[in-house]
């Protein structure tokens, strides 16, 4: 472990150092450069290494990851067990989707670089088995999806009797996406409450999100962190004033004419999407969708080639891209504006990241226009829209028909959804 160092003390700022963290914490922080608290962690961690349970308000990017694992390791480093059973776990994190999992794996990881503790993310689409033998020796800090944690609870491979400490995160996504049952199914596996620490964090503290809190937390301490609204500056955000009719002409020219790295496509309708990946890959874009029923394998698959470049163009739901950490993504656009108005910043947030500029483009169509207000308001700023020249809806000629699209799509025809044709050239 390195020598730590002794940040600056600074005015209004709280440094990890401060705390009553674990040095092999403190280490793991200042290599990941992290050196004063956010507002999350400043709020949430004194009392989390007390041992309370917390309701915490904090939306994805505010930290809150690190205020979990940070207290969560220094209790395991400082109240050690021995002789521990295999397939248990003793710090259980509960994330609505895959991708969050595993980045709470990478991040335990890279927090825990110095502490000796073993993390390990389980979720549905990988091999059962493989996933299994991973968990057969005892695990330190577990992230995992309802669903596969119920398989490996109810078939005997994994022990939930001796878990410590239970972060349910993305609550109010959990409950969105239909999880609670299955939580609740889990929880009852778990030492009761008042045994176990139990943090509770969410986007929201609506009132179904807070008869849960009740329910599982014990004398919670409630803490919160309003997102920044403003959105950072190195963000160049355009809105076009386009019919539901124009929408597929004008992003056809926007690819061909706006120079891009990485790019998001958000829609807020799976359906929809899929016509619209089918529609771009007609034209020769070369694009993948994410959706929730993509096979987990393909969805990493997806994933690594995005981040390599060798994939550039993703279409994605809200809740398909969730958990998504990719650098270097140079613009995003919202084929659909958002209904609400929380998300918009949260999609756009995606780009200008890290000192690096990005572009957000929006498409204001006779529907999306509904929604623009909330938008102006949450975002704290005065939107003016374009009209485009007559030529951005001017539609090119199809490289390949949507028949041929997509019966290479489908599964049954043996086709590839990454093509756009081996032997079709690409226009964008």
């Amino acid at each position: 472990m390195p020598e730590l160092i002794d940040i600056p003390a600074e005015e209004g700022k709280v440094r990890f150092q401060d705390l009553a963290l674990a040095k092999e914490v403190i280490a793991g922080t200042q290599q990941l450069g992290f050196q004063y608290c956010s507002v999350i962690q400043e709020k949430a961690l004194p009392h989390a290494l007390e041992g309370r349970d917390l309701a915490a308000k904090a939306q994805t990017g505010t930290g809150k990851t690190a205020a979990f694992l940070a207290s969560s390791m220094t209790r395991l480093l400082q109240k050690p067990k021995e002789n521990r059973r295999p397939k248990t776990c003793r710090v259980l994190v509960l994330e609505p989707t895959r991708e969050l999992a595993l980045q709470i794996e990478k991040d335990a990881e890279a927090i825990g670089k110095y502490t000796g503790l073993y993390s390990k993310a389980i979720f549905g689409g990988i091999d059962y088995k493989e996933q299994k033998n991973a968990i057969d020796i005892p695990v330190d800090i577990l992230a995992c999806t309802p669903g596969r944690m119920l398989d490996y609870a109810r078939s005997g491979a994994l022990d939930l009797s001796e878990t410590e400490i239970l972060v349910i995160d993305e609550a109010d996504r959990m409950l969105d996406m239909g999880f609670i049952p299955d939580v609740r199914r889990i929880v009852g596996m778990l030492p009761p409450a008042g045994k176990r620490q139990t943090m509770l964090f969410s986007a929201t503290l609506e009132p179904e999100i807070l008869r849960l809190a009740d329910r599982w937390l014990v004398d919670p301490v409630s803490v919160e962190a309003e997102p920044e609204h403003v959105v950072t500056d190195l963000i160049d955000q355009r809105f076009y004033a386009v019919l539901g009719s124009q929408k597929i002409a004008m992003l056809l020219w926007l690819l061909k004419n706006e120079p891009y790295d990485r790019m998001i496509i958000f829609g807020n309708w799976k359906h929809r999407n899929a016509e619209l990946t089918e529609e771009l890959r007609s034209y020769g874009v070369e694009c993948e969708m994410l959706s929730g029923d993509i096979p987990q394998n393909k969805r990493i698959r997806i994933l690594d080639a995005f981040k390599e470049g060798k994939c550039r163009v993703i279409v994605a739901t809200d809740v398909a891209a969730r958990g998504i950490h990719v650098d270097g993504i140079s613009h995003v656009i919202n084929f659909d504006l958002p209904e609400q108005a929380e998300d918009y910043v949260h999609r756009i947030g995606r780009t200008g990241r890290a000192g690096k500029k990005g572009t957000a483009i929006s498409f204001v169509c006779e529907f999306g226009a509904f929604n623009l207000p909330e938008i102006e308001k949450y975002a704290e700023m005065e939107v003016r829209t374009i009209q485009p020249e007559d030529e951005c809806f001017v539609l090119p000629e199809r490289v390949k028909s949507l028949k041929n699209v997509r019966e290479e799509s489908s599964p049954r025809k043996g086709g590839r959804h990454s093509s756009g044709g081996r032997n079709h050239r690409r226009r964008y």
